[in-house]
């Protein structure tokens, strides 16, 4: 069996960077905070916290109004 010229597609992937993590939390943060949480609060939520609370932007939203 010949395998010259196929592409392996493993190798090939691009590879997840941390920069571009690290812009994604960030942004996470900044959309947690315009809907109200403290910046305090945001500080000490892991990021699947974050994701959590961003799935339903009205519910934290009227949470954290008060």
């Amino acid at each position: 069996m010949r395998l010259r010229g196929r592409k392996n597609k493993n190798i090939a992937r691009p590879k997840k960077r941390g920069a571009a993590k690290r812009r994604r939390v960030l942004e996470h943060k900044r959309r947690l905070v315009a809907l109200g949480v403290s910046e305090e609060k945001v500080t000490q939520l892991t990021p699947r916290q974050m994701l959590d609370l961003l799935k339903c932007p009205k519910k934290t939203a009227a949470e954290y109004a008060s």
